[in-house]
């Protein structure tokens, strides 16, 4: 018997179908949640699992509202990208790009290590405004420009036009960064 992957979710009638419901898209997405915590909390583990556990409480919480219109993929990424927003503006302690700098912590970019370019530009993204950092990121995921208009409730247009502004603002920082 062939199940499709939204199947379980529809209807939702009592409390043990919701949670084998929720478990098996948890199963399925596993990857995509801990991708998502990993990109926000700078590859950080200790604040990874922290994350994902608000990821996962988060999705619980908004489990009945999933109606279907998006894919579960898009639902899940737009869930946890507010989650991680809403924890990195409560979260004080999280160090913006300036911070990280005048600590000292930022490598200095001779272009040797792919990791280095990688957590540059993940600490140049999270320095975004909000919105435009998860279009990137989303964009850096693979998801289209529809599946990202989706998210965003923005037009497909005004999607293409944010990522190609701030690959080239990205671009500039990056530049920067390495000059240093």
């Amino acid at each position: 018997m062939i199940i499709r992957q939204n199947a379980l979710l529809f209807p939702i009638r009592d409390k043990s179908n919701k949670e084998q419901a929720f478990n098996a898209m948890l199963l399925r997405n596993k990857a995509l949640i801990w991708h998502i915590c990993s990109d926000y909390s700078l590859g950080k583990a200790w604040k990874v699992e922290d994350c994902m556990q608000e990821v996962i409480v988060s999705l619980w919480r908004y489990f009945d509202t999933f109606e279907g219109r998006s894919s579960e993929r898009t639902w899940i990424y737009r869930v946890a990208t507010n989650t991680m927003l809403m924890l990195r503006r409560k979260d004080s302690r999280y160090p913006t790009t300036e911070q990280i700098e005048a600590h000292g912590e930022l490598n200095n970019m001779s272009g040797e290590a792919i990791d280095d370019n990688c957590q540059l530009l993940r600490q140049l993204i999270s320095g975004l405004p909000e919105e435009n950092g998860m279009i990137i990121r989303a964009h850096l995921d693979g998801f289209s420009y529809k599946e990202i208009a989706e998210m965003t409730d923005l037009t497909e247009g005004a999607v293409a036009m944010r990522i190609a502004r701030t690959k080239q603002q990205l671009k500039e920082l990056f530049e920067k960064e390495i000059q240093k």
